[in-house]
């Protein structure tokens, strides 16, 4: 048991490696090929810096959007509550419930 379980974790964590690795990019293996893999690779340079700028600056949020967002938290948590909360209250009338019928079930048997 323990052996599988150590070969779980340990695959998800390859899992978890294999997922953040980019894909390689597939080099050129054919002699005609190669020029015009030449002349579009500066152009693929270009993109790909153009992709790491992109991803290197974090998204940036207006005032506004930073307050709906908040909002939004808000409602939601308090939504959570309320949800909890009755939940909550329905587990404790069901108990209650299932006490006073045990308890008649226990004068209903003293009889």
């Amino acid at each position: 048991m323990n052996k599988v379980l150590a070969t779980l974790i340990a695959g998800l964590f390859a899992a978890g490696a294999f997922a953040q690795t980019p894909a390689a990019k597939p080099a050129a293996s054919a002699a005609p090929m190669a020029a015009p893999a030449a002349a579009a690779a500066p152009a693929a340079k270009v993109e790909a810096k153009a992709e790491v700028k992109a991803e290197a600056k974090p998204a940036t949020m207006t005032k506004a959007e930073k307050a709906a967002a908040a909002k939004a938290a808000k409602a939601e948590k308090a939504a959570a509550a309320k949800a909890a909360k009755a939940e909550k209250a329905a587990a404790a009338k069901k108990a209650k419930e299932e006490k006073a019928a045990a308890k008649k079930a226990v004068k209903t048997d003293k009889k």
